[in-house]
């Protein structure tokens, strides 16, 4: 039997009570509520096999075409442990919640991420979907842009001069200013506890950080660590997570309709793997249910479809969105 979750207190909780957002039976929605830990322990344990096996790889044929795809697919694995650090954001990989907030920190700690405060920034984005207090409104609003723009955009990316954005972004910083010049405050909406956890949690990040250059020094693995490591998360992984969020609510109405602000992109497996781990491509049924664990996810989109609601919904195949995103701006 499955351990009840204590209720979160205010400032702490992500909304998932707004009628329109219903169309499934309740007792559908219960049991693929239900926590399974053996398939959470599976997603973490195969993420990092493959992170280690990619290593293993470049290291043993050190050959520089070998080791350069090795560091373009440790990207996407770095994003994986991302979306897993997200699962544990929403306490959906373990009903324990010292196991789901230490497993997430696993995750998220080596990707530079501090859990706790994405877990702040994160409750705001899914309750307030291009409100106002939205952080994620800048990275992802406003598109189509033009080819030129998102072009200087992914160049800006990979020459490392957005890395900083990113991780200032996942510790809880205020984000960029929005339209009207302001700028939003996410631990300025939150519990004092998670508050708390968010800014104790960034000390952890920062020293697991300097801690781990300096112990590859000492030990004689710098160069891995740059190739392997350091380059990946600082170069490679920018673009992937803009391009990722773009695709996911870009080029949408931008008026807080969850039907039509978040997008599900469908395609073929590798492609899922590569750029969607972990089913974060279902990402309307994540906003629609974000109680739903993510091997869950295939099962309500599969439910939604069946019933007709995704007829009219922003549900359309990866390749479709692409061309969206690098369309001229309207008008």
């Amino acid at each position: 039997m499955n351990a009840i979750l204590p209720e979160p207190v205010k400032g702490d909780e992500f909304r998932d009570d707004l009628d329109d957002r219903r169309g499934l039976a309740p007792a559908l929605i219960k049991e693929l509520t239900r926590l399974d830990p053996l398939r959470s322990t599976l997603s973490v344990t195969r993420t990092w096999l493959e992170i280690a096996l990619l290593m293993t790889l470049a290291t043993l044929f050190p050959e520089w075409w070998v080791v350069g795809l090795c560091m373009i697919l440790l990207a996407t694995r770095a994003q994986a442990l991302f979306i897993l650090a997200h699962e544990a954001v929403h306490y959906r990989l373990y009903e324990t919640r010292w196991l789901n907030d230490l497993v997430g920190r696993l995750c998220a700690t080596p990707g530079g991420i501090s859990m706790f405060s994405y877990r702040v920034i994160h409750r705001l984005h899914h309750n307030h979907l291009f409100g106002r207090q939205d952080p994620d409104t800048p990275i992802h609003g406003g598109y189509p842009r033009g080819r030129a723009y998102l072009a200087g955009k992914f160049l800006r990316d990979v020459a490392g001069l957005t890395a900083w954005k990113t991780y200032a972004y996942f510790w809880g910083a205020p984000s960029a200013a929005r339209t009207d010049g302001t700028k939003s405050d996410p631990l300025g909406d939150t519990s004092p506890e998670l508050r708390r956890a968010a800014l104790n949690d960034r000390w952890v990040v920062a020293g697991f950080h300097l801690a781990l250059p300096a112990a590859a020094l000492a030990f004689g693995f710098f160069r891995e660590y740059l190739l392997l490591w350091a380059i990946p998360l600082w170069f490679l992984l920018q673009p992937l997570l803009r391009f990722r969020s773009i695709l996911e609510h870009g080029m949408t109405t931008e008026t807080g309709d969850v039907w039509h602000d978040a997008r599900t992109n469908l395609g073929p497996g590798w492609l899922m793997w590569l750029m969607f781990p972990h089913h974060v491509h279902y990402h309307l049924e994540h906003h629609l249910y974000p109680s739903l664990p993510h091997y869950n996810l295939p099962r309500v989109h599969q439910a939604l479809r069946e019933i007709g609601l995704l007829q009219d919904a922003e549900v359309r195949p990866v390749g479709s969105a692409v061309r969206l995103a690098w369309a001229s701006p309207a008008g």
